[in-house]
């Protein structure tokens, strides 16, 4: 089934190309001129040959997947400079900060190692910005959440919920409070593991911050391809990823965080997607 909708995405493809339509509009221009339908059926014919070799071709694919590629890396930088347009002056200005440093990395290793293109570690840089970027953006939003909670009242209402149930004057009172006393406890554990994912992604961005640094002392002092690559890209890399996997991990607290903020009317402090757009 995915790869029946797979060839019709590609026949899709191939029947809005401009040279298809470009070619049935001179078969129908000959027709009009000629008044003959002769040509109507070689366009006919053209067309099932057409549509049966094109879209099956690999060399055609590759262009497709190639063009579907280019369009949702445009799509990704609109939505990411869209963000960036949503921060606060402060965000900007380490996003831009860090983006200004990535080109002058670009530019320097060109000008010091006499190299025409950059490697493939020193490109990834590009990837590392935009990590930094989304990262950014779930750093300041789980911190805007952590200031909405007011801990101390959950703890103080912890607090008495435990006194009510030693003094419940029945067992179903008992279970009522006791049902309250599990809720609060969650209520702190989803706080404190907010509070170490923040901490978590407050690290990480730091250390993209300092890699960059260290990248571009070493282009600069170092100008050799071999001292450069010996940096070790791949590290920072893993870091990011497993940073990214504990987040997903704990988008379940962010969830009813969410659901919390939306019930007392802090639409502010939800994702972009429930108001504008996100990542």
């Amino acid at each position: 089934m995915a790869e029946r909708k797979l060839s019709l995405e590609y026949l899709k493809e191939a029947v809005m190309e401009p040279a298809n339509f470009w070619g049935m509009a001179g078969f129908a221009v000959a027709a009009a001129y000629t008044w003959s339908p002769i040509p109507l059926a070689a366009a006919l014919v053209a067309e099932g040959a057409y549509l049966a070799t094109v879209p099956a071709s690999s060399i055609y694919r590759r262009l497709v997947d190639g063009r579907n590629r280019k369009r949702l890396a445009e799509l990704r930088s609109k939505q990411r400079e869209r963000l960036i347009e949503s921060f606060d002056p402060r965000e900007r200005e380490a996003v831009l900060y860090l983006k200004w440093l990535k080109n002058k990395i670009f530019d320097n290793y060109v000008k010091f190692t006499g190299a025409k293109d950059l490697p493939l570690n020193i490109r990834s840089l590009e990837q590392r910005w935009e990590d930094f970027v989304d990262l950014l953006d779930v750093y300041r939003r789980r911190k805007h959440h952590l200031r909405s909670i007011n801990r101390q009242a959950v703890q103080n209402q912890l607090t008495q919920a435990e006194r009510s149930v030693e003094g419940a004057p029945d067992d179903r009172a008992r279970r009522i409070q006791q049902a309250n006393v599990e809720i609060l406890k969650r209520r702190l554990a989803q706080f404190s593991e907010l509070e170490r994912s923040v901490k978590l992604v407050e690290g990480q961005l730091q250390s993209i911050e300092n890699f960059f640094g260290l990248v571009n002392d070493q282009v600069v002092t170092l100008p050799t391809p071999e001292r450069v690559s010996s940096l070790d890209f791949e590290q920072l890399s893993d870091s990011i990823q497993m940073t990214k996997q504990m987040l997903e991990e704990t988008s379940d607290v962010m969830g009813v965080l969410d659901s919390h903020n939306r019930e007392i009317g802090n639409f502010d402090l939800l994702p972009s997607s429930g108001t504008t757009s996100a990542k």
